[in-house]
């Protein structure tokens, strides 16, 4: 449907339209669920339209392309999302009204997609968003996840992990693409000889073959044209059931080839606490870049004639390790299918691959068994070996005779082969994400590649998809937005900067806070209706939503929480600014500390929630089930950003930024992109606390951090923790959470992230932002800072920054 017939009688006579062809529905009869479906397929359409265009364009101009491999892609809901893009969101919304429909109805019953986790994926996300609006020639690929990762429950205060059967309204959005199928080999052997030419000949013996099967995710540009593709490849068996073992009665037997094959695409990152786990996403890496790679050159292939011109028309982008296999397996295709020398093909991969790390974290860096990839990818790993024998001749001439930094800097050692050693090894590019992570890994982390490759790194600090954290999530703040500077940072954030210019406009300072005052409303409703909590609007809305790690130090927010607690029932008249701590996360299913501490934050919350001494003056509430949709509503309702990891050890953080972006004021570390936020906004719009990197590393490198010498010495410290000793009255013992704090565990040190030494001053800035907090005007002042010095964490700069200083393609973005 073209743009200029997304009028409201168009699109009401399109809806209905879908409707009666595919639910044999008129609208008065229809559901929910059905409408939806007919809308995103109206919408859908339009999307194909210019999808087709795109490729044409792709096709006929030859332009370079990215290819950003991620084994997520986070990618949220899509009706509102694309239906915003196109320019048709009013004429939609009056469509469904004069319908009988509430658009808000309808969103709610798109399911999000189980796409993802974390940050990860949602920066993957953002970043096609990006791609799309300034005409980079992009696209993604992941796994068509059957079930996501999981759907969280909360049951007597623990997480519960339930199947997220997210396709069943999520496969709207998805275009098959069979005639792209491709066959990945799984396990079997290889036997490799030279035939009388000297070819090398390669025979594949005994493998499982598993289908790939490609949709496409059409993702809008905004007010325009350009579409980036979301390829997500779905794994099918070929291997028909066996009939006669079914016959026979062997039912299990007879579907287990057929099985194995499919449980690939099945859940996102299966738990690898053990082998069969290890294999499962092992298989799961393998197979997302053997069928990408295949698909590629295929395609190259057909238009070229042969692959020898493959890294002036394309960039395979790696993001983060997971699909680090595309090194081998390009030089597996180049090699053994394409006639190229070692040397040939070895040129063209090292010029076409590109690779941003995400940790800093040296025992994060991924890590697999040689013999888990000798079982599953024998040809591959013979290719690892060979590239591993000639990248450590090359260490040689840098480091010679030094056979023990070799070892380390080998991709192939002790019998473990190093994702990230490979992936430096083969790519042109490895980039950080943020300024400090970027500098981390040049001094520290990849200190000894950085002296022989000191070229290939790069930094881009990350970005956020502003339209829709911002322009979507938070209509209102858009509109005065709007109203002040015009529209123009839609598409060009930096123009945020204007805002600054409005610092004494005191009725858009209140209007700001009356506008954060509705969206807290909003929140505080969800709350009523999902945790039976009700929270006080005049308190200050303090939230902590991300991944649960430890690193990230949600024990501080808790800890501090506890102190609070204490204090108000000692002087349950004291003079204090009441405050409702929020927190939405999922733990690993496997990562029990993650999971003690979601249920002793739902313990303390039982507590508090419940303490008439403390009525409405402190509550902790905990949000189920924490999603893309569920943070479209809480980052505008958002006052505090707990962004407090200890120093050193977030590579970025993205939430942060979206935080920033609505309004929030952060309250943090000098830790990943905190420290460009900080020097963005002046250190006067932001709460900084706690050590910075230097002086964490060196306290965690002097082995002198003594935290039961804190415990002992600190009243304020040893009351919360002998609270959590005696228990918080439901009968739940955190003697285990106590122990890691105070004598450590898991192979550890006690107080691994050093929660205690940065206790006080976490304190004491909280106590700065209550202060803050009773200045409304000054409080709105910040807020407004914080958003006029957001547009550099765009994913449009991002993206633009990739595509001048890595991707060398053409943008339509100007810096």
């Amino acid at each position: 449907m073209p743009k200029n017939h997304f009028t409201k009688n168009a699109l009401k006579e399109a809806i209905a339209g879908k409707l009666q062809r595919h639910f044999g529905r008129e609208v008065a009869d229809a559901s929910k669920e059905q409408v939806y479906e007919a809308c995103a397929l109206v919408v859908r359409d339009a999307l194909t339209e210019h999808m087709i265009e795109t490729q044409n364009q792709v096709e006929k101009g030859g332009e370079r392309q990215v290819h950003y491999l991620c084994m997520e892609f986070l990618v949220g809901r899509s009706l509102r999302n694309n239906a915003y893009n196109l320019g048709m969101l009013p004429a939609l919304t009056e469509a469904l009204t004069d319908m009988g429909y509430e658009m808000a109805d309808i969103f709610e019953e798109e399911a999000d997609p189980g796409l993802g986790n974390g940050g990860l994926g949602r920066l993957a996300a953002c970043y096609l968003d990006g791609m799309a609006t300034t005409g980079v020639r992009g696209t993604g690929y992941s796994i068509r996840y059957e079930h996501g990762i999981f759907k969280q429950k909360i049951e007597d205060g623990q997480q519960v992990e339930l199947p997220d059967s997210w396709l069943a309204s999520g496969d709207v959005w998805h275009i098959p693409a069979m005639d792209d199928t491709r066959e990945v080999r799984i396990g079997g052997t290889v036997n490799s000889y030279f035939d009388d030419n000297g070819k090398m000949i390669v025979e594949y013996h005994d493998y499982t073959p598993v289908l790939a099967v490609p949709y496409d995710m059409p993702v809008s540009g905004y007010e325009n044209e350009n579409i980036a593709c979301l390829r997500l490849w779905e794994a099918k068996s070929p291997i028909a059931l066996d009939m006669k073992l079914f016959s026979s009665g062997e039912y299990l037997k007879a579907l287990e080839k057929h099985a194995m094959a499919e449980t690939i695409s099945m859940v996102l990152y299966p738990e690898d606490n053990h082998r069969e786990g290890q294999s499962l996403r092992l298989k799961q890496q393998y197979f997302l870049v053997s069928a990408t790679i295949q698909d590629i050159c295929a395609k190259h292939k057909a238009k070229y004639g042969s692959l020898a011109n493959f890294a002036h028309k394309h960039v395979l982008h790696i993001n983060d390790t997971h699909p680090t296999l595309v090194i081998p397996e390009l030089m597996r295709i180049l090699m053994d299918e394409n006639d190229m020398s070692w040397e040939q093909a070895w040129n063209i991969v090292s010029q076409s691959v590109a690779y941003t790390n995400h940790t800093v974290m040296p025992e994060a860096l991924e890590c697999w068994p040689v013999s888990l990839m000798q079982e599953l990818m024998p040809r591959v790993m013979q290719i690892i070996y060979e590239i591993n024998e000639r990248f450590c001749k090359e260490l040689w001439d840098y480091f010679p005779n030094d056979f023990q930094k070799i070892s380390k800097l080998a991709i192939v050692s002790e019998g473990i082969v190093r994702m990230a050693n490979l992936a430096i090894a083969g790519s042109f590019s490895i980039n950080g994400v943020s300024a400090l992570h970027s500098e981390i890994l040049k001094e520290r982390v990849f200190k000894d590649f950085y002296t022989i490759f000191p070229a290939k790194f790069r930094n881009v600090t990350n970005g956020i998809a502003h339209r829709r954290w911002l322009c979507e999530a938070n209509p209102e703040l858009t509109k005065l937005i709007e109203g002040k500077i015009g529209k123009g940072f839609i598409t060009h954030p930096s123009e945020l900067q204007v805002l600054a210019n409005f610092g004494d406009d005191k009725a858009l300072l209140r209007r700001l806070g009356q506008i954060k005052r509705d969206n807290k409303q909003k929140l505080a409703d969800y709350i009523k209706e999902h945790n039976g909590i009700e929270v006080n609007m005049d308190s200050i809305f303090d939230v902590q939503v991300k991944r649960l790690h430890e690193y990230k130090r949600q024990m501080l927010n808790i800890l501090h929480i506890i102190s609070l607690y204490h204090k108000l029932k000692d002087n349950p008249g004291m003079d204090f600014v009441p405050r409702t701590f929020i927190f939405g996360s999922k733990a690993a299913p496997g990562y029990a500390v993650a999971k003690k501490t979601i249920q002793l934050i739902n313990s303390i919350a039982t507590m508090i929630n419940n303490d008439a001494d403390i009525g409405d003056k402190l509550k902790v509430v905990f949000i189920e089930d924490y999603k893309v949709s569920l943070a479209e509503m809480i980052m505008p309702a958002a006052e505090v950003s707990e962004q407090i990891s200890i120093a050193g050890k977030e590579a970025s953080g993205t939430g942060n930024m979206k935080f920033m972006m609505n309004g929030a004021l952060t309250i943090g570390t000098m830790d990943g992109a905190n420290v460009e936020i900080c020097e963005a906004v002046g250190e006067e719009n932001i709460f900084i606390f706690g050590m910075e990197t230097p002086e964490a590393e060196a306290l965690a490198a002097s082995g002198s951090y003594n935290p039961m010498l804190i415990y002992q010495n600190n009243p304020v410290i040893k009351r919360v923790i002998d609270h959590m000793l005696a228990g918080f009255g439901d009968g739940v013992d955190y003697s285990d959470i106590v122990n890691l704090l105070l004598h450590g565990g898991n192979g550890g040190p006690a107080d691994r992230y050093m929660i205690f030494k940065d206790f006080d001053a976490y304190a004491a800035a909280q106590e700065r932002v209550g202060q803050m907090y009773r200045r409304p005007e000054n409080w709105n002042y910040m807020s407004l800072m914080n958003i006029a010095n957001s547009g550099r964490f765009a994913a449009d700069r991002s993206v633009a920054e990739y595509a001048q200083n890595i991707w060398r393609v053409k943008t339509n973005f100007a810096f």
